[in-house]
């Protein structure tokens, strides 16, 4: 086997690993020379690691994480647990003990724990039960290509995992840059599509509208599934190569657990944190796309100048702005949102940035506090969330909820897992949803939700 990579002073850290106790986390990081395609890297471990692949890339493209392997999996299965306080308890007691040799000081290298939560831990499981309440891992190889470098981070668990030497994981390295070139990528054939429950989800919206005009509450998130069928399992690698094609101004991801995949391609921040600054984003409102220029920009001052849209909007930044003031010194927001343009659908975006007051505000407990944000569930909170359980007869599972990753400093970024779906061998599930308020009006509602379907159903291969 030619020689891609061999690691730095191997043998010296062959030596300290004898000499560290069992069950503690070692992790090694390192700059490499090497132009790679992250979408090529991904679909290269389909062999060795199919069902413990990583994804993500921010919109701006930052930061892309690309990893493989666990040493090591936190998961929240008790729905009377605190899974926010429980994974980061977890996660701290792992690193207040790990052995880290990092160089750089560069977020998004060395340990981190990637994955996500999901929206409502007090929810039936159906389709998401492998995923539980919080699935985070910690990656045995993670490469991370950030500011025009390529780091690569190694972790061990040592006495644990089953590739317990520095130089068995080399060797899976090398068979990874190796194996890199253009997969093929053509999807199986849809066999059947199937919108769940559509005149019942319909009616639900309807008797939404109802409670919110008897005052019971402001707004309620309501959303819906379709079922594809195909003839063929269907691969992670294929639908991440078409929504990076498709949809490249989002966040785009995917997580696997075992034979499941969770993917997708989301236009909003729930939170970044960089050492103590953050940002969020107020993301609510939205109206269709034109290929028409001219009718596309009309399409876009009507949102602006839309009572229903604006109203929908204030209340995300106004809860927004209540839940980080008591975390921050201080916050930055403008007076009024701007157009965030995506290929299928325009939103009204307003960022909210600020400062924590100190280390001990802690990017959990912002993920904890904003989710779910009245984008996804409503305002009441409390209420919205009551009446989502009542009429809305599915798991949302990780839709619509915190997916993203943490390092071992604190820092991290979390995104709100829409325009997302579950990969589950020859079916997948895609997800939409839409802001319900009082003069909603239920056959517009299923409308947009139809729009909101499209990212993912024409990745999958369908008429989007």
């Amino acid at each position: 086997m030619t020689d891609l990579y061999q690691i730095k002073n191997r043998s010296k850290y062959e030596v300290l690993l004898k000499q560290l106790p069992q069950h503690i986390l070692f992790s090694v990081t390192e700059k490499i020379q090497r132009t790679i395609n992250p979408a090529m890297l991904f679909a290269a471990g389909y062999k060795d690691f199919y069902g413990k692949r990583f994804y993500w890339k921010d919109p701006q493209d930052d930061l892309i994480i690309v990893s493989f392997g666990h040493v090591q999996t936190l998961q929240a299965t008790q729905d009377d647990q605190d899974r926010f306080s429980y994974i980061e308890n977890e996660w701290n007691q792992i690193i207040n003990t790990a052995m880290i040799k990092n160089d750089y000081l560069v977020s998004g290298t060395g340990p981190l724990i990637l994955g996500g939560f999901s929206f409502d831990q007090s929810t039936v499981k159906q389709e998401w039960e492998s995923f539980a309440n919080a699935t985070f891992h910690i990656p045995q190889i993670m490469f991370t290509f950030t500011q025009g470098e390529l780091y690569l981070t190694i972790n061990l668990m040592t006495g644990v995992n089953d590739i317990d030497t520095l130089l068995s994981v080399e060797e899976h390295i090398q068979k990874l840059l190796q194996s890199i070139d253009a997969p093929q990528l053509s999807l199986p054939n849809i066999v059947q599509n199937n919108e769940i429950g559509a005149d019942h989800w319909k009616q639900a919206v309807q008797k939404t509208i109802d409670r919110i005009r008897n005052g019971e509450m402001d707004k309620v998130v309501l959303a819906r599934k379709m079922k594809i069928e195909f003839d063929q399992p269907i691969l992670s690698e294929q639908v991440l190569y078409n929504l990076l094609k498709q949809q490249y101004e989002s966040y785009i991801f995917a997580l696997e657990v075992g034979n499941q995949s969770f993917i997708g391609a989301s236009p909003e921040r729930l939170i970044q944190k960089e050492n103590e600054q953050i940002l969020s984003t107020c993301l609510a409102g939205s109206i269709k796309r034109s290929q028409n220029l001219v009718e596309d920009e009309k399409l876009g001052h009507t949102l602006l100048q839309d009572e229903k849209n604006q109203k929908e909007h204030h209340f995300v930044v106004s809860m927004i702005k209540q839940v980080l003031q008591p975390f921050c010194k201080e916050l930055s927001i403008p007076d009024s949102p701007t157009l965030m343009k995506m290929r299928d659908i325009q939103h009204l975006y307003t960022p909210v940035r600020g400062e924590v007051k100190d280390k001990h505000e802690t990017i959990f407990k912002l993920v904890k506090a904003l989710h779910p944000t009245p984008a996804l569930g409503g305002i009441p909170r409390r209420e919205a969330m009551a009446t989502i359980r009542d009429v809305e007869n599915m798991d949302r599972g990780f839709y619509g909820a915190p997916l993203g990753w943490v390092d071992y400093k604190g820092n991290g970024e979390f995104c709100v897992g829409i325009r997302s779906g579950l990969l589950k061998e020859n079916e997948a599930y895609i997800y939409a949803g839409c802001g319900v308020v009082g003069d909603s009006n239920s056959d517009e509602e299923f409308k947009e939700t139809s729009v909101k379907f499209k990212p993912m159903l024409r990745a999958l291969g369908g008429n989007g």
